[in-house]
């Protein structure tokens, strides 16, 4: 194998990560709607992008063993002077999406968590807390000192 190999395999991963990046994209627009139908589809198809990136990683990393064994993106890309600049090029604008993945994946976290504690303080006001059930005197009142604790009353 060699170094154009790894730049076809690394352009396909720099693909799909763009293409993750937008399905994050419309996951802030679909939670911000709040339409669960769409987001659990969305969902779907994030988990099929992450699918075929992890097959593409593994790849990546097999190619990458048969070149230099294991050796970074870097010392590859110093080792093929012909191919060096594409590689390093490609890698930047890898780290940059996925970096831009990561920040709109907490947004969407954030978000999320927003929702589920307004859908909890909504909750909160239409079906207020019951009152906790005792099965001794109520509270500030002190139990009768005629009661028996035993199970019969010897008195009777």
């Amino acid at each position: 194998m060699s170094a154009e190999s790894l730049v076809v395999i690394m352009n396909k991963m720099l693909k799909l990560h763009k293409s993750l990046y937008e399905l994050t994209v419309k996951k802030t627009d679909i939670v911000k709607k709040g339409d669960t139908a769409a987001l659990d589809q969305l969902l779907k198809d994030e988990q099929s992008h992450i699918a075929a990136i992890n097959k593409l990683e593994q790849e990546r990393l097999a190619v990458s063993n048969e070149i230099i064994p294991a050796a970074s993106l870097q010392e590859i890309a110093e080792a093929n002077p012909s191919g060096k600049d594409q590689l390093l090029t490609i890698k930047e604008e890898l780290v940059g999406v996925i970096s831009e993945i990561k920040a709109r994946n907490e947004l969407n976290q954030q978000l999320i968590h927003q929702s589920l504690q307004f859908i909890n303080f909504s909750k909160s006001l239409v079906m207020p807390q019951e009152k906790e059930i005792n099965y001794g005197p109520p509270a500030g009142k002190k139990a009768k000192p005629s009661q028996s604790p035993g199970m019969f009353n010897s008195k009777a």
